[in-house]
C-alpha cells in the first residue's frame, strides 16, 4: 500500500517535561490506525503534531509528509490552507458552534477555504443525509443528541475531501449502541471515500477493527 502520511523522529516538551520521544511512524492510503496507550502516553499530542495542530520541537533530522508534501517546510499560514485541504477532524466533544446550526457547522470548513454558499451548502446537505441526520440540518447543537452532534461532526469533516481524518476519542462520549454506530461509519467511509483514519481511542473494540494499532507508552512506540 502507498504511504499517505510519513512521520519521522518527532518530539515534543511542554517546558522540562518530554511528552513524545522521536516518534515516527507512517500511514497508508486508505488505512484506519489506531493509536492506543495509557492515559499521559502522549497519544493526543502525537496526533495534534500529525494534525499540524501543534509543532513539534525544532530538530533538523524530523519530518513530516503528508501527500507527498513535507508540511514542515510551509509557512503557518500555508499549513492552515493545506490541513483545511487535505485533512478532517473529529473531537470527543465534537466542538461544534452552538450559535450555528448543523448546516452551517459543516459548511465552516469550505467558506474558510472561500468556497461559494451555492456550492457548499448541497454538499453539506448531501452529507448529512449520508448521515442519517438530514433532517436536523437547521437545529443548533443544543437541539441535537449526543450521536447526532457527533454525525455532524464527522460531516463537517468530511466537507473538503479529506485524505485524511484524525479523530481524538470520538466515541468516548457515546453510549455503547451510538459508539458501534460511529465505528461502522468510519469503515463504511474509508470504503466510499478512500480516506485514511488515524484515531486515538480507549475503546478496546475499535482498536481491534483497526487495520493497524499503535502502542505508546511514556511517549514512545511500545
Amino acid at each position: 500500500m502507498k504511504a499517505l502520511l510519513r512521520a519521522k523522529k518527532l518530539s515534543k516538551n511542554f517546558g522540562t517535561l518530554k511528552v513524545l520521544d522521536s516518534v515516527s511512524l507512517v500511514v497508508a492510503e486508505q488505512e484506519i490506525v489506531a493509536i492506543v496507550g495509557p492515559s499521559g502516553a502522549g497519544k493526543t499530542t502525537l496526533l495534534h503534531l500529525l494534525g499540524t495542530l501543534d509543532k513539534a520541537n525544532s530538530n533538523p533530522e524530523s519530518s513530516l509528509f503528508l501527500d507527498g508534501v513535507d508540511i514542515t517546510q510551509l509557512s503557518d499560514k500555508a499549513i492552515a490552507q493545506f490541513r483545511n485541504q487535505k485533512m478532517g477532524f473529529i473531537f470527543q466533544f465534537h466542538e461544534l458552534l452552538p450559535e450555528f446550526t448543523a448546516l452551517e457547522n459543516v459548511c465552516l470548513p469550505t467558506w474558510l477555504g472561500g468556497e461559494s454558499q451555492k456550492n457548499a451548502v448541497p454538499k453539506a446537505m448531501e452529507l448529512l443525509e449520508r448521515l442519517g441526520v438530514g433532517n436536523r440540518a437547521s437545529h443548533k447543537p443544543a437541539a441535537l443528541s449526543g450521536g447526532e452532534q457527533q454525525r455532524v461532526a464527522v460531516a463537517r469533516a468530511l466537507i473538503n475531501d479529506p485524505k485524511i481524518i484524525f479523530a481524538d476519542e470520538p466515541s468516548g462520549n457515546l453510549d455503547s449502541e451510538n459508539a458501534e454506530q460511529l465505528h461502522d461509519l468510519f469503515f463504511e467511509l474509508k470504503a466510499e471515500r478512500g480516506c485514511s483514519f488515524v484515531i486515538v481511542t480507549h475503546n478496546k473494540d475499535l482498536a481491534k477493527r483497526a487495520d493497524r494499532t499503535i502502542s505508546l507508552k511514556d511517549g514512545k512506540i511500545d
